[in-house]
This record gives structure tokens, sequence and C-alpha cells, in this order.
């Protein structure tokens, strides 16, 4: 079925839940989802309790397997190499709890990891006696091929994994994963990516992409049900991998095609509406030509970002290149208390936006969504000055 012809970001905040009142520039930092998906979800979650034993007991298989199959389909994998998980830092703790890591080892990560993630790496090698060993990634960024050489003069022969993020969450910075993990592969050390804020915000193939493990969100920029992610191991890495809960999946009384899939998917009585409602959130960008809708959005996010440069004390952390952003955008601004500052946007502008003090600097991270129109960054700009100053 061809797309229909674009939404206004007006039509399309109709279709969305999000309080009306609100300037709602925040997605990345837990998604929204749109009507016609939710009520997708609710039906499964009706369906589940109409008949439980039914549904969980004997459908589970084949519900779980369409599902995935979809979901791979669309990040360019192969429906066995593929397991639907909560969200995206329960995929790195499978990876990072599987690890054989001890005193000596070295785990490799950038100063833009996701908090969550980093107490991930802190617990494990703390227990391991292994170091995490935190790579910094200047800013502003100047070029791809700068940050590739900066991560890649930090591995040794201590290095077992480099643990990457996609898309950084505070910075919304794009990362050349793709070559990292290609050297990370040739030099025999594995590569786990945190794809948290990739599926629905750029065009992602993890089979391209070639890191060991790959984890991302379903429920950010791909509109899911909230509780909805995957994790995509490389066949050859699969056995590395141990389930956080041993199940019925556990030397599993009929075993499916893959182990990976059998020791990850079951993990005993729960909810799987989010994950079956995955499909729909695809159906919904493809029924409303979201290449196009991505497009206008990342058209006012540069716009947006311009006109924030040109205030007092607010700084640049990238090129103005299009490689380096998509539909998250972070600039500097003058020193502040974020907390303060992001709720006064709140409370007296009714405007959501991520605040946050990374390091010795203060971050604005703005979100572009398709429900996003220009009023709401117009509210933004009006009240940015009245706030900070």
């Amino acid at each position: 079925m061809s797309p229909a012809k674009p939404m206004s970001a007006a039509e399309l905040r109709r279709l969305f839940l999000i309080d009306p009142q609100v300037a709602f520039l925040n997605h990345g930092s837990f998604g929204a989802c749109p009507r016609p998906v939710f009520e997708v979800y609710q039906a499964w979650q009706r369906e589940l309790e109409l008949e439980p034993v039914a549904f969980l007991g004997r459908r589970f298989p084949e519900l779980m397997a369409d599902a995935r199959s979809r979901l791979a389909d669309y990040v360019g994998a192969d429906p066995l190499d593929l397991v639907y998980v909560p969200n995206a830092t329960t995929g790195v703790n499978i990876v990072a709890r599987s690890l054989d890591l001890g005193p000596g080892d070295e785990v490799l990560v950038t100063d833009h990891i996701y908090g969550a993630c980093d107490r991930t790496w802190r617990f494990v090698g703390g227990r391991a006696g292994a170091t995490v060993r935190h790579v910094s990634i200047d800013l502003p960024v100047t070029t791809h091929e700068e940050v590739v050489e900066k991560v890649w003069s930090a591995v040794n022969e201590r290095t077992k994994l480099i643990f990457l993020s996609h898309i950084t969450s505070v910075t919304g910075l794009v990362l050349p994963v793709r070559e990292l993990c290609r050297r990370a592969r040739e030099a025999g050390v594995l590569c786990l990516v945190d794809g948290a804020h990739a599926p629905g915000q750029i065009d992602l193939d993890v089979a391209d992409v070639g890191a060991d493990f790959y984890t991302g969100n379903c429920h950010k920029w791909l509109c899911a049900p909230k509780g909805a992610a995957f994790l995509h191991a490389r066949r050859e890495v699969q056995p590395l991998l141990e389930p956080l809960v041993v199940s019925w999946g556990y030397e599993a009384e009929e075993p499916g095609p893959s182990r990976f899939v059998d020791e990850h998917e079951y993990t005993g009585t729960r909810d799987i509406a989010a994950y079956l409602a995955v499909p729909a959130a695809i159906d919904f960008q493809e029924q409303h030509d979201w290449p196009a809708v991505r497009e206008r959005c990342h058209e006012l996010l540069r716009e947006t970002r311009a006109r924030l440069l040109e205030m007092d004390g607010f700084r640049a952390i990238h090129p103005d290149q299009e490689g380096w952003y998509c539909q998250m955008e972070a600039v500097e601004i003058p020193q502040c208390d974020d907390d303060a500052v992001k709720m006064a946007l709140f409370e007296q502008y009714s405007i959501e936006a991520l605040v946050r003090n990374w390091g010795d600097r203060s971050i604005l991270r703005v979100s572009i969504q398709g429900y996003n129109t220009r009023q709401d960054v117009e509210r933004l700009l009006d009240a940015l000055p009245r706030v900070l100053g």
C-alpha cells in the first residue's frame, strides 16, 4: 500500500495522545504513541485477558514470531538473530552481564554514554574487577573521522568490548559506529551499539552497522507503546549470551529453530502487548510517509538550531551538517540549574524540553517529531531568554 500524502504537523498532533496544551519538545526521552497504535496495543491486552491460557500458553510462539519477523525486516535483520526486550537498557544488561570479564580486562566507552548504561558497566566492571575506560569526545566535534580516530586510539590489547551510542542521548550526535564496528571486528574486539534513539529516526540496517550486538528502542522514534525494544546479536556471538531470566526457554522441551530466541524470548508470564503492537507502529509510519515527515522535522530543527545559536551564550556542539543530527539537536547554553530551568519551562510556559548539566556544561536538547509545529518552537524561543535571564 502506497503512503498517503503526508499530514501536516497539526493534523498528526491530533493522532497523538499528548496534552494539546503542552509544547512537547522532548520526544527523545520516552517517545509518544499515536492513538491508532495505542488502540492496537490495548486490543492485544484485551485479547490476552479474554483467554490467558490460549494466548500465553498456546499462541505465544506464533504471535511473537510474527511480531519479531516484522521488526526484523524493518531493521534489516534475520528474525532468528533478534529478540524483543522491554527497553534498550535491558539489552545492554544482557550483553554486559554475559561477558566473561576479569581483572586486567577493559571495556571502552565514551563520555557521551547514556547514564543508565554507564551505571551498568560500572556495576559489571566492579564485580569482575575489570576497568571501564571513558574516552572523551570533545565538543564541539569537527569531523566523523576525528571521532573514529579518537575512540580507536584508546583501544589496546586489554580491550574486550567497545560500547558505543549510535545516537547519543544528551548531545543527540549521530556517531560513526559503522566504521568503528568494522575496525573492532578486524581486531577481534567485541562491539555493542546502543541504538536507543535510532529506530524510526534514521534508516536502520543492523547488518550494515556490523555490530556484534545491537539494541534499540521501538517506543521512542518508532512510536510503539512503552516497553518495546529489541536486542540483535550476530549468529556467531549468540552463544556468548546468557538470559537475564532463566525460564522455560532454557533447555526448552520443544526447542525452536534458535536457541538464542528460546532462551531470551520466553521469560515467564508477562504482558507482551507492546511487542505485538510494534507492527502497527511500523504500519502507521508507512501509511503517513514517515521519510517525508522526518525530512520536515529535520528542516524545522535546523531552523530552530540556527535561531538558538543567535542567542547570547548559546554555542554549537557540531558543524551544521546533516550527518551529525536528525530529529534531536543539542546546544550548549549558559550555565544554569538544569532542574530549575526545566521546571520553569514546564510550569510557567507548558514546554517540555530537556535541560541537563553534562560535565561542566549546561545542555539544551530539543526533539522535533512529526506532531511538532512551528508554534511549539516559537514558544520555546520566546521563553528561553526569560527563564535563563
